[in-house]
């Protein structure tokens, strides 16, 4: 999925952080490098603000690629 500029406009606007999570979380799995990083930390951080189900995944993911640090 390519990250609709719409649709998280909306998202943000709206306040809606489980879909702020989903729109960064899904237009990370198409890209890589710093792109795929960024967007995932993006997730990561909207995802930690509600206690969203997908936070461990989305911090595994940074970890693996080296962006985020194991506790």
């Amino acid at each position: 999925m390519i990250l609709s500029d719409a649709a998280l406009l909306a998202a943000h606007d709206a306040g809606d952080m489980v879909a702020l999570v989903t729109l960064y979380a899904q237009a990370a799995d198409n890209v890589t490098g710093p792109e795929r990083a960024f967007l995932l930390t993006q997730a990561h951080v909207f995802a930690m603000e509600i206690d969203h189900p997908e936070a461990p995944r989305l911090r595994a993911a940074l970890i693996g690629m080296g962006c985020e640090l194991p506790l």
